[in-house]
């Protein structure tokens, strides 16, 4: 199913003209609708979607390669991964409103597979990709530096490129010869939406604490809010 299938609107929103319309919509057909219609003649956006990660890894390396070249190597690749990974890419894809635009399956569509996450940020890549292949590299870097890179200076903003977690050990290790340690300090809240507060202890001291949905994102939090007390970030 799909719910709109005139892209004059989103090609003038991109400030695009596509040569091959065809290529724009198989970038938005989802695997479900091609299994669903069983049609060899229809293709699903995977293909280009393969295409579409690689193109914008590229542009995103080149950029920030040139851009902060006092960065080291390690700090560039947990940018990058900021960047791309599917939880970027999805807020992009809503804020373009590209899920309006999927073909899916009545089962796909009936389940609000235009909102999930892992299928627009998959959307945005098979995008990317048609991009690349009807504009060239120049217009498709174009798009992601548009889109996608220009939400790099929010991320820095609140250090969304760290993993806390790892960049905490890896101070606590080289300053303190310690190894951080989580411990589940409470939980609570039904089943379906639980909360849990984890700690991060050295030594066996209390250093921060995180409160998240998950025990990894919360660990995540402590790690961060210990390296801002110590002044390790």
């Amino acid at each position: 199913m799909q719910a709109n299938s005139d892209y004059s609107s989103l090609l003038k929103k991109l400030s695009l003209k596509f040569n091959d319309l065809q290529l724009l919509q198989e970038a938005f057909t989802h695997k479900s609708f091609v299994n669903e219609v069983a049609d060899p003649a229809i293709k699903s956006n995977e293909r280009l979607e393969f295409l579409g990660d690689a193109v914008l890894e590229l542009v995103v390396t080149k950029h920030l390669f040139q851009d902060y070249p006092e960065r080291e190597e390690g700090e560039l690749t947990a940018m990058r991964s900021a960047l791309v990974r599917g939880k970027n890419l999805s807020k992009v894809a809503r804020k373009l409103e590209l899920g309006q635009y999927l073909i899916l399956s009545k089962g796909e569509y009936n389940s609000k597979g235009q909102n999930k996450g892992y299928i627009l940020a998959n959307l945005v890549e098979a995008v990317i990709g048609a991009i690349y292949l009807d504009q060239g590299m120049s217009k498709a870097s174009e798009f992601i530096l548009k889109n996608i890179y220009s939400d790099l200076s929010e991320i820095l903003k609140i250090k969304g490129h760290i993993d806390s977690k790892t960049r905490f050990q890896e101070v606590s290790q080289e300053k303190l010869g310690v190894t951080p340690d989580y411990k589940l300090i409470k939980e609570f809240g039904p089943d379906h939406s639980k909360e849990f507060t984890m700690g991060v202890f050295l030594n066996g001291d209390l250093i921060e604490e995180g409160t998240d949905s998950s025990k990894q994102k919360a660990e995540q939090k402590a790690a961060l809010r210990a390296l801002e007390k110590k002044g390790w970030i």
